[in-house]
């Protein structure tokens, strides 16, 4: 399964790509996570069902700097494959 993520809040600067990241290894979560312009992070996961919601729920937690105010969670079109979980730039 692949979900489509936009973390809103205070997230960039924070170090909550590199939590993601983390969280993501954790739970043998692929895909990647990257700064947008609006100061929301987008994140494309892939992954089993019940690990895709335990890292969702860790997302909804943020970094412990961050300030996570909403996720938007959309369906996912990304005909990438991937085979680890990216920080972008």
């Amino acid at each position: 399964m692949k979900t489509k993520l936009f973390v809103h809040g205070h997230v960039q600067g924070v170090g909550f790509r590199y939590y993601a990241q983390t969280k993501a290894i954790h739970r043998n979560i692929k895909g990647f996570a990257k700064n947008m312009d609006n100061g929301s992070v987008e994140i494309v996961a892939e992954g089993e069902t019940r690990q895709l919601e335990a890292f969702i729920d860790d997302m909804k937690k943020g970094s412990p700097l961050a300030k996570v105010e909403n996720i938007e969670q959309t369906e996912c079109n990304e005909e990438e494959a991937f085979s680890a979980f990216d920080i972008r730039y």
